[in-house]
């Protein structure tokens, strides 16, 4: 009798539990909708540019190939004949495909050559339909003026493309440049560049602050001279357990200032240029070799890179970085020796959002740190900043009759990571907001909307609103 009832009683049990998993899993709140939608509702060429990307966003990552179908309408333009697409569009229609586990895609326009446009010309894109086996639907911002002129945008929201796969939203792969006058945003991995060389009149080299990259100047000349011995040591690297000041000497000073890089001025006397040791960093990739590298100017107004890796006695790499005015710095990177694409042109980009070395207080000692969602101004292409505090303006009042009592700072990380909390109630702070000054003179308020999954956002794809408060002229 008391087996039969042991055994009753946990049948019963069996079906209430399964019963209470089953209704749980009847409460959980369904996943919203996954819209896709263009990342802005205008766009423009860039000054001097011939071609731009238009971007369409996911609100998550689909598990299989996606394809938007977009028509379009030309206002003073013809296909084949001013202007061309790549994809290319066929019968007035313009395919687009996202691929599995991705969220966004893109698709570019490019002017013909010996093309003359007056500026006018423009093309309405519109979504039609997207064909997808997990129900992707049609997002709000489903139409786009492309515009073949520069534009200066009355304002946007976007999400920032952090994320570059898998990897944890606190570690995000990608520095996200942004450019409000454009409507535009340009993702980088962190890790493919090592060695930043300046643009302007002095010759500076700067080290990759958003993989933590740390370097020695040695006394030595010779690239054959140093090696693992050199080493012992050594970390050139930002300790998270035990941080000391005494490590800020491995790093380029955080406020971006020129005159802070751990590289000296490279000297028009060769001699003066010393060896120097580089621990690369890890930038959201396994760690990878030390490098030991010397730069020296060339004939040609530019620098010269000798490199190798620690134990390598000869057949070292050599590489020619060109001056280029356009922009602050050219970028090399140790992965075969390559000049690539980081920053875009100076004049191009406002704010930089990172996971990025920076400070904070240990054992009551300022003391180097890495940093996640943390925010940098152009300083170097003119770009000024301030936080204003709603206390004194909230953000839908701040108007251009405000910008005089604005107290604006060209300070690298005026907005840092002062605008999102990460410990106690965690998300964005709702008591400021930021104006920017770009080095057009256009003046934007920007505000974060989100950054967290505990205020509905993602970490990695922070979501941002900026208005034009007052245009340049």
């Amino acid at each position: 009798m008391n087996k039969q009832l042991l055994k009753l009683g946990s049948l019963v049990f069996t079906v209430v539990l399964l019963g209470s998993l089953s209704s749980c899993k009847e409460d959980e709140p369904p996943l919203p909708d996954n819209l896709a939608a263009f990342e802005v509702a205008s766009l423009g060429l860039a000054d001097g540019e011939s071609e731009a990307e238009v971007k369409i966003n996911l609100t998550r990552a689909v598990s299989s190939t996606t394809t938007v179908q977009i028509s379009y309408t030309e206002n003073g333009i013809v296909y084949g004949e001013d202007y061309t697409t790549t994809p290319a569009a066929a019968s007035g229609t313009l395919s687009v495909t996202i691929p599995a586990n991705a969220t966004t895609a893109s698709f570019k326009v490019i002017v013909g050559d010996d093309v003359f446009l007056d500026g006018g010309e423009t093309i309405v894109y519109t979504i039609a339909s997207i064909e997808s086996t997990t129900g992707v639907l049609i997002g709000e911002t489903n139409e786009l003026t492309f515009s073949f002129s520069a534009i200066v945008s009355e304002g946007s929201q976007l999400t920032l493309q952090g994320l570059a796969g898998a990897e944890s939203g606190a570690s995000a792969a990608n520095s996200v440049f942004v450019n409000f006058r454009s409507n535009n945003q340009a993702s980088v991995l962190r890790a493919s560049w090592d060695l930043g060389f300046y643009s302007g009149a002095d010759f500076r080299v700067i080290l990759n602050n958003t993989t933590s990259a740390g370097a020695k100047v040695t006394t030595e000349t010779d690239l054959a001279s140093i090696g693992a011995a050199d080493t012992v040591g050594l970390t050139l690297a930002v300790s998270q357990g035990a941080p000391a000041p005494e490590h800020f000497a491995f790093f380029d000073a955080l406020n971006g200032s020129l005159s802070g890089t751990v590289i000296p001025a490279i000297s028009a006397t060769a001699s003066d240029n010393k060896v120097i040791i580089i621990n690369r960093g890890a930038g959201g990739t396994p760690a990878r070799p030390w490098i030991k590298a010397r730069i020296t100017r060339n004939a040609s107004g530019g620098y010269t890179v000798q490199y190798g890796t620690i134990q390598q006695t000869s057949g070292f790499t050599s590489v020619d970085i060109p001056k280029d005015a356009a922009y602050n710095f050219k970028h090399l990177s140790f992965n075969g020796g390559t000049i690539v694409n980081v920053e875009p042109k100076k004049a191009e980009w406002d704010i930089l959002w990172s996971y990025s070395q920076y400070q904070t207080t240990f054992s009551g000692n300022l003391v180097p740190y890495n940093f996640s969602d943390i925010v940098a101004i152009n300083i170097h292409g003119g770009v000024k900043a301030a936080e204003v505090l709603t206390s004194t303006v909230e953000y839908a009042a701040y108007n251009e009759s405000n910008i005089a009592s604005t107290t604006f700072l060209a300070e690298r990380y005026v907005i840092g990571h002062n605008w999102r909390a990460t410990t106690g109630t965690i998300g964005v702070y709702g008591d400021r907001f930021y104006v920017v000054q770009d080095a057009s003179g256009n003046v934007y308020k920007l505000k974060f909307i989100s950054f967290h999954p505990n205020e509905g956002g993602t970490r990695g794809r922070p979501v941002i609103e900026y208005k034009l408060v007052k245009a340049a002229g």
